[in-house]
């Protein structure tokens, strides 16, 4: 089955993907961009948020940048993170996925993003800034 051709969009901010202890509230300060992603596990509390609101002394990895699957995609559409990753996994760029309720985000790097994007325009998506 051939994954579906979406069209992307690529969110502004710069986000950080920050490492919490396990037994840590979601803090305040992850809110307001336009992405937050918060999860929690036996291990940690992993959040996604704006670079810029992320404390001294947090840990951290910033310079991610946001790809926006345009939805929402019905839960029984197969393929949409396979065909992404095998597009970028294909042009040497890692990634990290989030999935919510109505559509699918793709991060890269500050660094691949011209790299990303060329990957997946390849590929026959469309990504529009």
């Amino acid at each position: 089955m051939t994954a579906p051709r979406l069209t992307l969009d690529l969110l502004g901010d710069e986000l950080a993907v920050c490492r919490l202890a396990v037994d840590a509230a979601p803090p305040g300060w992850a809110w307001g961009g336009e992405l937050t992603s918060i999860t929690s596990t036996g291990d940690e509390l992993s959040l996604v948020c704006a670079a810029r609101a992320v404390p001294d002394g947090v840990v951290r990895t910033a310079g991610w940048r946001a790809l926006r699957v345009r939805g929402p995609l019905a839960f029984e559409l197969v393929g949409v993170l396979a065909g992404l990753s095998t597009a970028l996994a294909g042009a040497g760029v890692p990634i990290f996925a989030i999935s919510t309720h109505d559509t699918d985000y793709v991060l890269v790097r500050q660094s691949d993003l011209d790299r990303a994007v060329r990957a997946l325009a390849d590929a026959g998506y469309r990504v529009v800034s």
